[in-house]
């Protein structure tokens, strides 16, 4: 990187789960990273409860670097974008930076990303040249992100993890109190300038992937349902759709009754029935998906607890 570079700071934020076996070789590869390519940096681990020894290892490694490694542990699971606010909010440096703990996005090619960033943009992705998952878990995760991009009214075509972004982004966010969390969207609160570059991701050698497809799908819905209204305006189209529909079916039988003087039997009457009662049915659906958001967010849950931190991050990250 250029004398330009170097004189960036860094926030690196990484939500850990079951990381025990990987946050060691990660922050070795990190450390030697940030030391040569940047003059400040931090290094935030949010433990999302996780029920394997990772809340020991990542202690044990604040108290080897204490000046570059901070730790959080919260109080109990609540999801990888949950444990990324908490850190994003936690950070001190100009760039914040999220990735996983699974060693498949690599520091190496953190330089890409601020490269990238320093052209004007505010958030940029890094977007995997091969994807590392099965064929049948890659379709999906593509539609998923291609479908969360649209939404969200990201210019680009996919999504991910590994981001970097100025930090002052948080600002447009900053009160944000629900417990269903998703990154990207909260992003676009504060900025559309929004740019991605292709890094080689590593295959996972230790341990599997928390997401499945069921998951993504899950994640999907509920960020179409909480930060966006095209569901509602699907439903609106879909009932102007079928009231034409109707309206086609009762031309039918007048012109059937005409011409032939009888119109169709029980079968045609039970057929019609069963699918305007399965369009009424999906669209109280989304409708029930709307209320259930308001739901949640009227008992004012918080989107994370800490149990332990190793900065005094609490009151000003419990927001």
């Amino acid at each position: 990187m250029t004398e330009e570079h170097t004189k960036k700071n860094v926030s690196i934020v990484i939500p850990v789960y079951n990381g025990e076996e990987t946050v060691i070789p990660l922050t070795e590869r990190l450390l030697k990273v940030l030391s040569e390519e940047f003059s400040q940096y931090e290094i935030i681990f949010v433990d999302d409860c996780s029920p394997d020894n990772s809340w020991s290892v990542l202690k044990t490694l604040q108290e080897k670097n204490p000046d570059t490694i901070h730790v959080i542990h919260l109080a109990r699971n609540f999801g990888q974008h949950n444990a990324t606010l908490c850190g994003i909010r936690a950070a001190r440096h100009e760039i914040c930076v999220t990735m996983d703990d699974d060693l498949q996005h690599p520091p190496e090619q953190l330089h890409l990303l601020i490269e990238e960033l320093e052209k004007g943009f505010d958030v940029v992705y890094a977007i995997p040249k091969k994807m590392p998952h099965s064929w049948w878990r890659n379709l999906g995760s593509k539609m998923a992100k291609l479908i969360l991009s649209k939404i969200m009214g990201i210019p680009i075509r996919e999504i991910g993890a590994f981001r970097a972004f100025r930090t002052n982004l948080r600002n447009a966010f900053a009160e944000y109190r629900s417990p269903e969390v998703c990154v990207d969207p909260l992003l676009t609160w504060g900025t559309k300038k929004f740019s991605h570059v292709y890094v080689e991701e590593d295959q996972r050698e230790i341990g599997e992937s928390n997401y499945s497809l069921g998951s993504l799908i899950k994640t999907t819905m509920m960020v179409m349902a909480r930060y966006s209204t095209v569901p509602l305006r699907f439903a609106s189209a879909l009932g102007f759709i079928f009231m034409l529909f109707g309206i086609a079916v009762l031309i039918y039988v007048l012109v059937i009754k005409i011409s032939l003087g009888s119109i169709p039997g029980f079968p045609f009457l039970a057929s019609i029935i069963s699918i305007f009662a399965g369009v009424q049915l999906f669209t109280l659906g989304i409708f029930g998906e709307y209320l259930a958001r308001i739901y949640e967010r009227s008992n004012d849950r918080p989107p994370y607890v800490i149990g332990e931190d190793s900065d005094n991050y609490k009151e000003s990250n419990t927001q």
